[in-house]
């Protein structure tokens, strides 16, 4: 399940975001989630797994016609269980008259979620 960030989750997003090596630099986390908070069309999301632990990320800049998934993130112990497509389908889901893109980063694990919905 998806929620959107506050405050109150500063601490787990910092967390989370940490497993992206660009962004394992405590400056460099502090400084993402303030580039985050300065646009309303910049969000975090966090998914809770069925246990009610976070376990995963997402940053996204929401734009008319698209959303650019800037950073995903799983934490080890959720890897290789389908978590970053089940983020993708809740929020397309969430989104639908917008097409999910990919930054320099996230371009794989997009493609990869797009082929998986070719094939069903």
């Amino acid at each position: 399940m998806f929620y959107k960030y506050k405050r109150d989750y500063e601490k787990i997003t910092m967390g989370l975001l940490s497993f992206i090596p660009d962004l394992k630099n405590v400056a460099n986390l502090k400084s993402e989630l303030v580039w985050y908070q300065q646009d309303e069309n910049r969000c975090i999301f966090l998914w809770k797994d069925n246990k009610n632990n976070f376990v995963g990320v997402l940053g996204v800049e929401i734009e008319e016609e698209y959303l650019l998934i800037r950073q995903i993130a799983v934490t080890p112990s959720a890897r290789n269980k389908g978590i970053s497509f089940e983020m993708l389908d809740t929020l397309q889901a969430n989104y639908a008259d917008k097409k999910i893109l990919g930054s320099i980063d996230t371009t794989d694990i997009i493609k990869k979620w797009e082929m998986s919905h070719a094939t069903k």
